[in-house]
């Protein structure tokens, strides 16, 4: 057997790095066979090697695998960010900003969980400690202008706790018919996606400060541009089920729009 050192500097087997990894050989070898994963040399006996570059390529194939990505969208985002520490640092800031989110929702549901045990009063503020919208803030901006952000945040700040919690579940009930719309094979332009569609539209009505809510606001192109975002961002895909669901999200919102916008 060959040595797992090269003149390059070192490498490791398959095996090694299926089990660092926390996946499959069969896995690795499928990742090679689509052009994902190449290892970094093959030995005399079969065996596949892989060095330092290749493990970060495996680290962002599995970050983003995690995010709902399916492999074709993760070729593509490879052949459009090449610059694998550039790509990772964004993704560490997401991550890190998740770890900070998770961690105040711990927080909350310990408090909670503490004050029920002791028959103590609710803080309804401190209750939704970590669920926050205002992650999103820089891109609202970005996209759609201060404005925006300014008037979609008063109106979340002005509500109370249960109705805070009544347009979370409904939200949450729209993003499980979707998935669930998807996973059954139903078109696109079916009448029950279409009526989803519709739910969407009013959802999105509903929130003062996007263009859908403003009196003679581009509706057809926000929704389209929506759309497109669901599937090319892991975070807005991950709430349909992955890139797949949030294609046939964005599919759906396409055809309503086309017909009725």
């Amino acid at each position: 057997m060959e040595a797992p050192g090269t003149a390059a500097g070192i490498d490791w087997s398959i095996q090694d790095i299926a089990r660092m990894a926390g996946t499959t050989s069969r896995t690795l070898r499928h990742y090679d066979d689509i052009g994902l994963l190449k290892p970094s040399r093959v030995g005399t006996n079969g065996y596949r090697y892989y060095n330092a570059a290749a493990l970060l390529q495996l680290q962002r194939i599995l970050l983003l695998r995690e995010l709902g990505l399916g492999l074709p969208a993760i070729a593509e985002v490879f052949r459009h960010e090449t610059d694998a520490v550039k790509a990772l640092g964004r993704h560490l800031d997401w991550l890190r900003q998740e770890q900070e989110r998770l961690a105040r929702q711990v927080l909350s549901v310990q408090q909670t969980i503490e004050t029920v045990k002791e028959g103590g009063e609710l803080m309804a503020e401190k209750m939704f400690d970590g669920f926050d919208h205002t992650q999103y803030k820089d891109e609202v901006e970005e996209r759609w202008g201060k404005d925006a952000y300014a008037k979609s945040d008063a109106w979340w700040r002005g509500m109370g706790a249960a109705e805070k919690q009544e347009w979370k579940s409904r939200a949450e009930k729209l993003g499980t018919d979707w998935i669930a719309a998807a996973g059954s094979g139903l078109a696109a332009d079916s009448p029950e996606a279409q009526d989803l569609a519709r739910r969407h539209v009013a959802w999105l009505t509903s929130i003062p400060g996007t263009p859908a809510s403003e009196s003679g606001g581009d509706v057809k192109g926000y929704l389209l541009g929506l759309g497109e975002m669901y599937v090319a961002d892991p975070r807005f895909a991950a709430n349909y089920g992955g890139e797949a669901g949030a294609g046939f999200v964005r599919d759906a919102l396409r055809t309503y729009a086309e017909a009725n916008l």
